[in-house]
């Protein structure tokens, strides 16, 4: 009996000592070279994919993608303004199914960076925030506030207990191996000063107390307190150091390139300078590198954010908007990956030691006790190709780059020598592009008024405050009588009326005929309206159609930033200047056919489409319908909306997103690779509408009678709208 349970005793013992052994081993941890996984150093390259800007039907194939190209880590925000639309109301389905998204990361064999903020920035709407959250009693975002604290603690609790209930932190055999918390706080944290830093340091606590068993980082904080970890974002980190010396050297957002904005030209960034950038970052002892974006994905709906941002969010990034690889970004990283790997023991186990081998020129070198070497020979002269010597042996490196030497002696990569082709992309006519689209027409009634829906009051009251972002229209509408003898009636002549915004576009009705619009700019979101205006003897009405395009992601207190019509004067009367800011006005948020659902195949109440009314184009504020059988085959399909105005666009009644037209002005003067990348550089599609293609996801789309509704605020030409496919070939 007491061997048998002396026996016993021992293989408890056995169980317990690996089952701490696991537990260990699966903890996350660091030093000052790099994250440590399993026990190991690693050096981890990652790419950002955000799971609702692209479908579930994507999923699967970005991240093999990724896989594919090198990386090790998906890194993507928490969107919480999709997850929680009302206080406590939750949604996790479809598009939003972040669970599911992380099991296919780990499926992939991929880790995971989850940042979590919930503050996102992103270019996405309200950056991340729910609009909820502006009418919380005495909140302020993002400082020492006690309302903004305990919301913004809930839901990271929420999310943080979803990833623990899944078993998806690394430190229970999941693929989490970080979490962000906030996100670029540091401009705030200065201006806010004492509250502000309070209340970083009040998120960083919190963030830890959740006991995740992986490291939290914070972004561009360069105080983030221990034992968080400082990261840097930009277009270069190699000047980049962490806060305490005991961290690793972390790069959470290398741009691949920039977003675009309507009226905003399309940037694109050479990628021998974005390996460049990254070889900088790594031979200076950098470990973690996430490419923001690797799959920028399509900002369906309203969700973009800015305001004035694109529906596409393409970033130029190593993977497009549809899914495509997109060369030679994709390749050339590829293959610097690769060579990154045949230096990862020397890079893990030694300091460098940097040589200055003349002007321009330098070698890193990484040379370990147990005979790993690896070097990294710099040419930092923008134009001219210089000769090195090194280790006795001689290199030529081209302009603005490095090359990697995993043995310290051969050359197995060069940031500026690409061998990859180019993809050459085309969009190409379907079947149903040849046909044509027979468009129906549905026009809003200017002239009609809701009863129910009307609100009226003494003068001119904030868009977000009336709307709630549920929608981007906000009618603003009084009536205005003209006596009789006024001289301008006699004469002939028009008045002007100058309407002052704070955004974001305006169409102006008088009596209901369009007799104006105007916008601002992602740069000037406030703008002044004016224009003649016919108005007769009598009772006249004033209709100002107020159109938000995405609401402010970042910036001091944005949530208290106003939208909508702040002041309409009338000029031209006998008795000078009229100002109407202060009479009575109606207000009504949305149209007629989103009343009705129009975008959906089940509108409410059934209507009479009117079919080929040839009159409706070039018309404002009209509804077109249509029908379409899918293209044969699987290739990316898009809506050419070059024809078009201003407006959004359903597939099936999913909102594909805003269409604008708006042609991009900006420097497109040509692009060299060589020479410091900011986004004012490399510029491209001046005097053509920033975005003419819009996607159709292949999921969204039936085998025959597809719906396509299209909502013109403007005025433009249906006829020519057509459904094309995306190819992307090599040379």
């Amino acid at each position: 009996m007491e061997a048998y349970s002396a026996t016993r005793w021992f293989s408890l013992c056995i169980v317990v000592l690996f089952l701490c052994f696991q537990l260990i081993q699966c903890n996350v941890t660091y030093d000052n070279k790099a994250l440590i996984i399993n026990g190991q150093r690693r050096i981890l390259f990652s790419g950002s994919i955000h799971y609702p800007r692209s479908t579930p039907q994507m999923w699967e194939g970005l991240i093999h993608k990724a896989k594919d190209g090198g990386l090790d880590v998906i890194d993507t925000y928490v969107f919480w303004n999709l997850h929680e639309p009302s206080p406590g109301n939750y949604n996790f389905e479809g598009r939003y199914d972040l669970v599911h998204f992380i099991k296919l990361v780990h499926k992939a064999g991929l880790y995971v960076h989850l940042r979590i903020g919930p503050y996102i920035c992103g270019e996405w709407n309200f950056g991340g925030f729910p609009v909820w959250l502006k009418y919380v009693p005495g909140i302020s975002f993002r400082t020492e506030n006690e309302p903004f604290k305990l919301a913004m603690q809930k839901f990271t609790q929420k999310i943080v207990q979803m990833m623990k209930d899944e078993n998806l932190f690394e430190s229970q055999g999941g693929p989490i191996i970080l979490s962000q918390i906030e996100n670029e706080y540091e401009p705030e944290d200065k201006t806010f000063g004492s509250a502000g830093h309070a209340y970083m340091t009040w998120a960083a606590k919190m963030a830890l107390s959740m006991n995740t068993g992986v490291p939290w980082v914070m972004c561009k904080e360069f105080d983030a307190p221990d034992p968080l970890i400082n990261t840097c974002n930009g277009f270069y980190c190699d000047y980049f150091s962490p806060n305490k010396p005991d961290k690793p050297t972390m790069w959470t957002e290398a741009w691949t390139a920039w977003f675009s904005e309507f009226g905003g030209p399309i940037h694109q960034r050479p990628v021998e300078d974005l390996a460049f950038a990254v070889a900088r970052f790594l031979q200076k002892g950098g470990s973690f590198v996430n490419y923001y974006m690797y799959h920028g994905g399509t900002n369906f709906g309203r969700t973009s954010g800015g305001p004035f941002i694109t529906t596409s969010y393409d970033y130029d990034a190593p993977i497009d908007e549809y899914g495509l690889i997109r060369q030679p970004k994709y390749g050339h990283l590829k293959d610097f990956h690769e060579a990154i790997r045949l230096c990862e023991k020397a890079l893990l186990n030694a300091d460098p030691i940097v040589r200055n081998l003349g002007a321009y020129k330098q070698a890193h070198v990484f040379s370990s006790n147990s005979g790993d070497c690896a070097a990294f020979l710099v040419n930092y002269h923008r134009n001219g190709t210089l000769k090195i010597t090194f280790n006795n042996m001689y290199y030529s490196l081209p302009p603005w780059s490095i090359s990697i030497l995993p043995d310290c002696k051969n050359v197995v990569f060069n940031t500026a020598q690409v061998e990859v082709q180019t993809s050459q992309v085309q969009m190409l006519p379907t079947a149903t592009e040849n046909e044509g689209f027979s468009w129906e027409t549905f026009s809003e009634d200017v002239l009609s008024v809701d009863e129910d829906k009307i609100t009226t009051v003494s003068g001119l009251l904030e868009q977000l405050n009336i709307t709630r972002d549920t929608s981007d229209y906000l009618w603003y509408t009084t009536g205005l009588t003209i006596r009789s003898n006024e001289s301008f009636l006699r004469q002939g002549k028009l008045l002007n009326l100058t309407v002052e915004s704070a955004g974001h576009a305006l169409n102006v009705f008088i009596n209901g005929e369009l007799c104006g619009s105007g916008h601002g700019s992602r740069k000037f979101r406030r703008f002044t309206f004016t224009g003649p205006v016919k108005l007769h003897a009598g009772k006249n009405r004033i209709s100002l159609l107020s159109i938000a395009a995405g609401l402010p992601n970042m910036g001091t207190h944005f949530e208290n930033w106003k939208t909508g019509i702040q002041r309409v004067t009338l000029h031209g009367l006998d008795k000078g200047q009229r100002d109407l800011t202060w009479s009575k006005w109606s207000y009504k948020v949305g149209l007629k056919g989103e009343d009705m659902n129009l975008g959906s195949p089940n509108s409410v109440p059934p209507i009479e489409w009117t079919k080929g009314d040839m009159s409706a184009q070039n018309r404002p504020l009209t509804w077109y319908r249509a029908f379409f059988d899918a293209p044969e085959g699987e290739d990316p399909l898009a809506l050419d909306m070059g024809s078009m105005g201003k407006g959004q666009i359903w597939i099936n009644g999913y909102n594909i997103g805003r269409y604008w037209t708006a042609k991009a002005t900006g420097d497109c003067n040509g692009c060299k690779y060589n020479g410091t990348y900011r986004a004012t550089t490399c510029q491209v599609g001046c005097d053509q509408p920033t975005q003419r293609w819009y996607h159709v996801p292949r999921s969204w789309v039936k085998r025959t009678k597809n719906l396509v509704v299209v909502f013109e605020e403007i005025g433009g030409d249906s006829s020519k709208i057509s459904l094309v496919k995306r190819l992307a070939t090599s040379d």
